[in-house]
């Protein structure tokens, strides 16, 4: 192999360590982004278990004094 095939062949290896090393960050970064997602989703999933609860609680005790009056 002759000194510019070298050269290029070494370029191209350079450039895709590059790219690896992008995309390694990249996929670390989205792997957060998710954590965090499922993390929220899992919050709100409780506050609307817990509004529902709430709501279903105040339906029966209007059901309650409607049954009293």
């Amino acid at each position: 192999m002759d000194e510019p095939d070298f050269n290029t062949l070494a370029q191209k290896v350079s450039r895709l360590i590059d790219l690896c090393e992008r995309l390694q960050q990249q996929n670390q970064h989205l792997l957060a982004q998710e954590r965090s997602w499922r993390e929220e989703r899992m919050q709100l999933i409780e506050k609307n278990d817990l509004a529902r609860q709430k709501v279903e609680a105040m339906i029966l005790r209007l059901k309650a004094l409607e049954h009293d009056s």
